[in-house]
């Protein structure tokens, strides 16, 4: 079986012939999962169950996905998100992905791609609990990042907190500190995309992160983007010259 065996999954699709078909293939599988059939049953559902994957459609009724995943997140709700949408254009991926979501699923689709990619959805949770080499918190000019709880403090005392993927892209880069990591190697980790269609969404990461951990976020000394590659983490630049 793939993924974590009687892993509980949400299942929000309002095609009940679609709904049925991947409750069985997924129960199949060894999963244990529930299903709702429009946005605002699968929000409630979503807050009163503990589950470890949410399958979620975009166009529903009540909600339509993004918002509800968005509002899961926003609520610090880190259930891994799967969309499923017909919509196939790279900033309908970009949005999905911005909005919270893990990954991301073009319909028509064959039920064997949906049922490896929850399982590697539910791998990857592995790798999230995991702390990096360096420990569960990691410090640098001043910031201090804890992983177990995202709770953050920049380098001019302001605390902040951190959604799933900003601290996975962090991780990410902590674990090969002074190195050279490429944006393919952390979509990779983070999102488990082999390929991806764009730059700007791990782009737009990591100005926000810059933000709060750069005194001056135009001239990083910690977070540098390496031009056509990737990025690096610098921890002591001082040390490094």
């Amino acid at each position: 079986m793939n993924g974590i065996e009687g892993a509980r999954i949400l299942v929000v699709e309002d095609e009940r012939h679609l709904a049925s078909g991947i409750r069985e293939n997924l129960e199949l599988d060894g999963y244990a999962v529930e299903v709702a059939h429009d946005g605002l049953e699968g929000l409630a559902m979503a807050r009163d169950g503990a589950y470890d994957l949410i399958v979620l459609d975009v166009m529903l009724p009540g909600m339509d996905g993004f918002t509800l995943c968005e509002t899961l997140r926003e609520e610090d709700r880190r259930v891994p998100v799967l969309f499923l949408t017909a919509r196939s254009t790279p900033e309908d991926r970009i949005r999905g992905l911005e909005a919270g979501g893990d990954d991301y699923l073009t319909k028509p689709f064959h039920l064997r791609e949906l049922l490896l990619r929850v399982g590697a959805i539910l791998r990857r949770r592995t790798w999230y609990r995991e702390p990096p080499p360096g420990g569960a918190t990691l410090e640098f000019g001043g910031n201090r990042i804890d992983f177990g709880s995202y709770q953050a403090r920049g380098w001019d005392g302001r605390e902040h907190t951190l959604t799933q993927k900003e601290a996975m892209i962090l991780k990410a880069l902590a674990e090969r500190a002074g190195e050279v990591v490429a944006r393919e190697e952390i979509l990779e980790k983070v999102w488990g995309y082999d390929v991806f269609p764009s730059t700007r969404t791990i782009d737009n990461f990591i100005v926000r992160l810059r933000r709060r951990f750069e005194p001056d976020p135009e001239s990083p000394r910690h977070i540098h983007t390496v031009r056509g590659v990737g990025y690096r983490l610098t921890l002591a630049p001082e040390e490094t010259r």
